[in-house]
């Protein structure tokens, strides 16, 4: 009774007052203790447990499961997976759906889908919150083909299993368009969609810069009450800002009832990608003047990026400069590339490499990137070669944009043996650029087109 009414305290001390502590007097104090996030208390019972003459049985392992893997546990968790079925099996323990489903969710969430799918083919009912972790756990993986797999073998479907689908694909724009076709399809089959679908839908029509679909999801929202959440909200206002639609995404923006540094976040960063800095900037000045939202790690990046498009240096060094000063948040390898950026666009690019020098941290492949590009803007050759051979060495053969960008300086400077040389290593090296694409609407629907492809 206490348990379940959440008076941990006082179940606690009838627990503790038991003249004999049964196996299932432990089992409901671990349970409880567990699901309201005392981990560490749940543990110590079941320590407690073990020394005495009682023995866990298939419930008592699924509570130590899900303990596991509840994120409450910390950093070093007294038991892991794997130790826990190996009990299972020493203790001759009947496995259940309970146990079982436990068991498969904590493989895939420690990364070990293998594990997890060997357990999930000894299950005799293979239930939908199992199918569920185990495409979760392959979609991680970037393992499709098995995620289908287990998606088309479950008899039983519900919403979430289909929402596990839907946030799979939408990660990747190769895939986003299956995203799309499942939206469709659970609902020809009368389920509805849960917010969680609507925010994954929308985050795919985001990649797929469909902002067709995007206004037909808005619409089909509208109709529900789930349109004024503000994680909602915020997926629209990033759907429509990637799609170039800053005047839509404003609309959505100003609709709504309740923001988040989310909310604010993706408007600023919406307006500074597409060529609207002022309003950016004036908008992240509306923020942090109002001391409403407390702007997080991209809300900067967003404001720094602003004020590089829009050559506004002193602004740029303030807003950098007020990040560890005002809100003790150390500024990281983003922030300075765009900083560099900002600098070197501004022409300063003897200031941008005297910031990179004096950089606390050793600068990544982002910081030398930014220099290179700001170089070649302004046909620095000598210290695009300087930039270009430290971002060779920080990150090799990963950035072939790298060797395009000095060959392009090179070129520019009409220095083609130059040119010919760096490209003749390139060849040596197997370096190669991948051609550039976008998403197009055709009659047989959203197609990828490009660069040298005819319609």
């Amino acid at each position: 009774m206490y348990v379940k009414s959440s008076c941990l305290s006082d179940a606690r001390q009838v627990f503790d007052e038991l003249p004999r502590r049964t196996l299932s007097a432990y089992n409901y104090m671990i349970s409880g203790y567990t699901k309201h996030g005392f981990v560490d208390k749940s543990f110590d019972l079941v320590r407690e447990l073990c020394l005495s003459n009682e023995k866990p049985d298939g419930y008592t392992f699924s509570m130590i499961l899900k303990g596991s893997t509840s994120g409450n546990a910390g950093s070093r968790l007294p038991f892991t997976g794997r130790e826990v079925h190996a009990q299972i099996l020493k203790s001759n323990v009947e496995g259940d759906d309970v146990l079982y489903t436990a068991l498969v969710d904590s493989y895939v969430k420690s990364g070990r889908v293998e594990y997890a799918r060997r357990v999930f083919d000894l299950m005799l009912d293979q239930n939908v919150i199992c199918s569920t972790s185990m495409i979760t756990g392959y979609m991680n993986q970037g393992r499709l083909e098995d995620a289908e797999d287990v998606f088309h073998k479950t008899v039983e479907k519900d919403v979430v299993v289909y929402n596990a689908m839907i946030e799979g694909y939408s990660k990747s724009v190769e895939t986003a368009k299956k995203a799309i076709h499942i939206f469709i399809d659970m609902q020809s089959l009368n389920f509805r969609p849960t917010i969680s679908t609507f925010a994954s839908i929308i985050g795919a029509c985001s990649l797929l810069s469909a902002f067709e679909i995007g206004q037909q999801i808005q619409g089909q929202l509208m109709k529900t009450e789930l349109f004024t959440d503000i994680k909602i909200g915020s997926a629209l206002i990033d759907m429509y800002s990637k799609c170039g639609r800053t005047d839509d995404a404003r609309s959505i923006f100003d609709s709504m009832p309740r923001k988040n540094v989310y909310s604010w976040t993706s408007m600023i960063d919406g307006y500074g990608k597409n060529g609207c800095p002022n309003e950016s900037l004036e908008l992240f000045d509306r923020m942090i003047s109002e001391r409403h939202t407390k702007p997080n790690y991209v809300t900067f990046l967003g404001a720094l990026s602003a004020c590089a498009h829009a050559g506004l240096v002193a602004k740029g060094r303030k807003i950098f400069e007020c990040m560890d000063r005002v809100y003790s948040m150390k500024p990281r390898m983003e922030h300075y590339a765009c900083m560099v950026d900002l600098l070197g666009r501004a022409g300063s690019l003897n200031q941008a490499l005297q910031f990179v020098m004096q950089m606390s941290e050793r600068p990544n492949s982002d910081v030398w990137a930014a220099l290179l590009s700001s170089c070649r803007l302004h046909g620095d050759v000598e210290l695009a070669k300087i930039a270009a051979n430290e971002l060779f060495k920080v990150s090799g053969e990963s950035r072939p944009g790298a060797y395009v960008a000095l060959s392009n300086a090179l070129a520019d400077a009409g220095k083609w043996d130059s040119v010919s040389q760096l490209r003749e290593l390139m060849k040596a090296r197997g370096i190669s650029k991948g051609t550039g694409f976008t998403w197009i609407g055709t009659d047989a629907g959203l197609e990828a087109f490009h660069v040298g492809q005819s319609l």
